[in-house]
């Protein structure tokens, strides 16, 4: 595996491997199983996989984590030459954004709720630098986890709206023994916080099984139990809990959307975290 810092050498690299299959893996490091998943998969359907480790500030507003959030290289090389990657792409802030960016890519719509309502600017950050990425590495195929399903939606939407030559490439959430959604994150919990922050995969663990026995009928009655179970866990304060169209973020009422999520966000301490559930409908009526 060869390590790589800037654009032009990154983009030298893959010169010479247009006609082979080059799969990428975009991460912000501190890799972890759920992150390996996405390669290990990138390695079996590619030639090539390139993965990014860049923490990149335009997707962290005021107040945020920018700073604290893990960093290992080290660690992130060894995990991740152990999985088959060809190259690690690990450009610095500067080399990235050599001056104050005046263009950004903004998705509308679908990027104003949930996670962009809680962050504003996240997505725009976001989609800045994955497209960033796509024009460096141009990859055939780019893995995406559906633990951040918004984030998924928002990049599917701009990849279709501007026409990028890449297929995305949607992958199960990895989780831990617990069922906890696998996260970067997951190291700033307490003990305490981390035992009671199973409870996001627990609640949606239960309310999957309520509606295959039909025990639902409207969105709101859904969101009341998993606000619920989750408010049942004194360190939980919720931000939101929201079932939605997927993958277009429109409300619903009742549950006869053809693919639905439910999708949470709930903070331990100063720790936030995400999980959801996607789920088959019962169809247009």
């Amino acid at each position: 595996m060869k390590i790589i810092e800037t654009v032009s050498e990154m983009r030298s690299a893959l010169n010479t491997a247009r006609t082979k299959t080059i799969g990428f893996v975009p991460t912000m490091g501190y890799l972890h199983e759920g992150h390996l998943s996405l390669m290990k998969r990138a390695r079996q359907e590619c030639d090539i996989v390139v993965i990014s480790i860049f923490v990149n500030p335009l997707q962290f507003g005021p107040g945020e984590d920018l700073d604290r959030y893990p960093r290992d290289l080290q660690r992130d090389a060894s995990l991740a030459r152990d999985v088959g990657v060809d190259f690690l792409f690990h450009p610095s802030v500067d080399e990235m954004y050599p001056e104050k960016p005046l263009t950004q890519v903004k998705v509308s719509k679908i990027t104003e709720l949930l996670c962009g309502k809680a962050r504003p600017g996240h997505f725009e950050g976001v989609a800045t630098v994955v497209t960033k990425l796509f024009h460096i590495i141009m990859p055939n195929r780019a893995y995406f986890g559906l633990k951040d399903a918004q984030q998924l939606a928002v990049i599917e939407q701009m990849v279709r709206d501007l026409h990028f030559p890449v297929t995305v490439v949607p992958c199960e959430t990895m989780r831990e023994s617990d069922g906890l959604a696998m996260s970067s994150r997951n190291v700033y919990l307490s003990d305490e916080e981390r035992r009671q922050a199973v409870i996001l995969n627990q609640a949606l663990r239960e309310v999957k099984i309520k509606l295959q026995q039909g025990q639902f009928t409207t969105a709101a009655e859904v969101n009341q139990y998993v606000r619920d179970r989750i408010g049942s866990q004194p360190l939980a304060r919720i931000e939101y809990v929201e079932t939605l169209a997927y993958p277009t973020l429109d409300p619903l009422h009742t549950l006869t959307h053809e693919k639905i999520i439910i999708a949470v966000a709930v903070r331990f301490g100063s720790t936030r975290l995400i999980d959801n559930l996607l789920f088959e409908g019962r169809g247009e009526s």
